[in-house]
């Protein structure tokens, strides 16, 4: 399974670093490649150039919401098919549905179980 996951590059965009080397740390330890960015426009910018297979995103970020960067990705040549999971602290229904809208493949609430992201992330991948 590991030998799997290592040719599997993760791109989380958080703009609270904390949580960026929390998750980096264990999805590494799993055996995936991560690369991070703390701004939405660095991570939209690293998503097209070097397309991913999986985001791990927040929805509440300075300038680019996570909605937005969603929106702007799904619209992108060829980035349409890249799954991407909302890891925010906005809980309520009309936040979800929001992201469904705007081409989320799942939401997931903070505080996160990382077992429950890493089942979420390989379900997705």
């Amino acid at each position: 399974m590991i030998e799997i996951k290592k040719s599997k590059k993760i791109l989380l965009v958080d703009d609270d670093p904390v949580i960026v080397k929390l998750l980096e740390n264990r999805l590494t330890e799993v055996g995936y490649k991560v690369v991070s960015a703390l701004e939405a426009a660095d991570g939209l910018q690293i998503a097209i150039s070097d397309s991913p297979d999986l985001i791990v995103l927040d929805v509440m970020m300075p300038i680019i919401n996570g909605y937005n960067f969603c929106h702007l990705l799904k619209s992108e040549e060829g980035k349409k098919e890249i799954p991407i999971i909302f890891l925010t602290s906005r809980n309520s229904q009309e936040d979800i549905q929001i992201g469904h809208k705007m081409g989320a493949d799942a939401y997931l609430t903070k505080p996160v179980d990382i077992g429950v992201l890493i089942d979420k992330i390989e379900e997705l991948l």
